[in-house]
């Protein structure tokens, strides 16, 4: 693995987990040190971190990790919806339908807080994410998705872990995933849309909440 490769991923985990937080001044001498790298490397994981919008340059030696507020979940998930919609309507046109079909059953065999422990369903989400790509087979768009998931991760992690939101997504995903299997491109795009309706309701009160008993 490339010595900017190492860098990028390792500062790419930091801001995602919160290590590194908001308003984090990355100093290329420091970070460098840090990560055990030369400096050369460091910018070019530094330049794709602020490509990927994680990172700002606040003068030409002062690189902050970027804050992330309400209006920014707001624009994130304005651009997530077109995307996703679109994805949904094309994996609909394009999919296997017996890998939607299984997803499906997946989702409807999820039991929230019952057997089922966290990473079971992450995992479950995570296989339908990669089953979508896979369906559109459009590397424009699905470049563009991962761009996305980069700051959703973020995002989610300002979220509190809500089981009955939980419990929503699953059953959302099910449907969205019954929808692609059909091949039914309205019901795969309106089901994605009330999906990301909701996840963007419950992000937004649960940073309100977190923020006002702050």
């Amino acid at each position: 693995m490339r010595a900017s490769d190492r860098a990028y991923g390792i500062l790419l985990d930091e801001i995602q987990s919160g290590v590194l937080a908001p308003g984090a001044v990355l100093g290329e001498v420091e970070q460098a040190a840090r990560l055990g790298v030369s400096r050369t490397p460091l910018r070019e994981a530094i330049g794709r971190l602020a490509a990927d919008g994680l990172v700002v340059q606040q003068s030409p030696r002062v690189t902050v990790v970027s804050e992330i507020d309400a209006g920014d979940i707001r624009e994130i998930f304005e651009m997530r919806r077109a995307l996703e919609e679109t994805a949904a309507r094309l994996a609909a046109q394009r999919a296997d339908a017996a890998i939607f079909a299984s997803l499906a059953d997946g989702f409807a065999a999820v039991r929230i807080g019952e057997t089922d422990a966290p990473d079971a369903y992450h995992e479950l989400f995570a296989r339908f994410d990669a089953a979508l790509d896979a369906a559109v087979a459009n590397d424009y768009l699905t470049s563009a998705l991962r761009t996305i998931r980069t700051h959703l991760v973020r995002v989610r992690r300002m979220a509190r872990e809500n089981p009955e939101r939980l419990a929503s997504a699953v059953a959302e995903h099910k449907l969205i995933s019954q929808a692609i299997a059909a091949g039914d491109e309205e019901l795969a795009a309106h089901a994605t849309h009330i999906h990301l309706h909701n996840a963007l309701e419950s992000i937004l009160a649960s940073v309100a909440s977190e923020q006002g008993a702050a």
